[in-house]
């Protein structure tokens, strides 16, 4: 098939999802041909229904279509930890666990040099502010186990040890290199279980 081909098109175009390699990307592709024209244009309308309607939360940048999000504004969570994750999708991991119960901030993202993402492009300054204002007991670190994800750990230990705060890390049941986001839940429940406090 050339470049110009239709399945040829929507095959790149899905590939481009991290995570998704030809393969997963060939059988997405074939599936979504196969579905009836009906099915089609309420997938299309749905992504484009959450591209427009979904922005991310002024206060702790999770995904939302309210601001300030739902985990900010239930009074049914704890004010005393925050878990601080690298991408919107890492809070539904976490909340699948069942055993945490407080806030959250996403920096959207980890330190990386090779990518130009520095502690500027994460805006640490907002957890910072968050940290000061708030009355958090523990703020649990909870990076992926990757080189950009430790690197983003021991950068956030260094800047958050002056505040009165409990600095834990996830306990490393989770491999290392790998993504939070694929951790089964048990292993997530005994990673926030085992959680460390940061010297």
């Amino acid at each position: 098939m050339n470049k110009e081909h239709p399945l040829t098109k929507l095959i790149e175009e899905i590939k481009k999802i991290p995570g998704i390699g030809l393969k997963t990307a060939r059988r997405i592709a074939y599936y979504i041909i196969g579905l009836e024209q009906e099915e089609v244009d309420r997938l299309s309308d749905a992504i484009k229904s959450a591209k427009k309607g979904l922005f991310y939360c002024s206060v702790c940048n999770n995904l939302t279509n309210v601001d300030p999000c739902h985990f900010c504004t239930d009074e049914s969570r704890s004010d005393e930890e925050l878990c601080i994750v690298e991408e919107p999708f890492n809070i539904d991991s976490i909340e699948k666990s069942e055993i945490y119960n407080g806030r959250y901030h996403v920096l959207l993202g980890a330190l990386s040099p090779l990518k130009g993402i520095g502690p500027d492009e994460l805006k640490l300054d907002k957890i910072i502010e968050r940290i000061k204002t708030n009355k958090f007991k523990e703020v649990i670190i909870a990076t992926n186990p990757t080189a950009d994800g430790e690197a983003t750990a021991a950068y956030l230990n260094k800047v958050l040890k002056e505040y009165d705060v409990k600095l834990t890390r996830l306990a490393m049941g989770l491999p290392v290199g790998s993504d939070i986001d694929y951790a089964d839940q048990m292993t997530i429940k005994k990673s926030l279980e085992g959680r460390t406090e940061i010297k």
